[in-house]
């Protein structure tokens, strides 16, 4: 599995600065939830899919961001039905599936790299409490990064489960997924761990003078 699902190009949004799509992310998704409209999320959807167009992006991989999720988006349309109407439903599956896009397509057009030291530089005002930015910086573009893995998994689980007849329960499906998302994370901590991950010692040397990072 690889560490990241990067896909290089040319585009504006793959030469913006990683702290800037950030922000932009961060901007959507407050409006999204703070504006409770179907047009205004409407326009959020409409606005993701065309910035998957403008970074070159087919529509197998903008497809591909949602499929996974697709059976969460039909569950909560369903429950939001039942329990305040179909308008309501569907604000709460166009709202989420433009959060998503927009999620996703963070990842897809920065670099790891950039996203940890962008998320490094922001967080590095609250060292003064203790906080070690790096090691948060790393985690945060972690979580980023496997939340379409994490929905890979459970759209695999409920294949297997599937053909044993078993799509329906909830512990069929939640006990395999936990187990295997605990399994990759012992394997991501694992290889950081072999490659002598030190976020404090990296900077020491950076600091000094001849000594480059790289080297670390």
């Amino acid at each position: 599995m690889s560490l990241s699902e990067y896909r290089p190009g040319t585009s504006f949004l793959h030469r913006a600065p990683a702290g800037l799509k950030l922000l932009g992310l961060l901007g959507a998704s407050t409006a999204l939830f703070l504006v409770p409209s179907l047009p205004a999320a409407g326009t959020g959807l409409v606005a993701a899919l065309l910035l998957y167009a403008s970074a070159g992006l087919g529509w197998r991989i903008t497809a591909g961001q949602l499929r996974p999720m697709a059976w969460l988006l039909v569950v909560l349309f369903l429950v939001q039905l039942a329990l305040e109407g179909w308008l309501s439903g569907l604000l709460v599956v166009v709202r989420l599936a433009a959060l998503l896009l927009l999620a996703s397509l963070v990842t897809l057009t920065t670099r790891s790299s950039d996203l940890i030291a962008a998320l490094e530089r922001a967080l590095g005002t609250l060292r003064w409490t203790g906080l070690n930015p790096a090691k948060v910086s790393l985690a945060i573009a972690l979580a980023l990064r496997f939340i379409p893995v994490l929905a890979d998994i459970t759209a695999e689980v409920r294949e297997a489960q599937k053909a044993r007849g078993l799509e329906t329960s909830i512990v069929a499906i939640a006990v395999p997924v936990i187990v295997r998302t605990l399994k990759m994370a012992d394997d991501i901590a694992a290889a950081i761990e072999a490659r002598s991950y030190d976020p404090d010692l990296r900077r020491e040397r950076a600091a000094k003078p001849g000594i480059s990072a790289e080297t670390s």
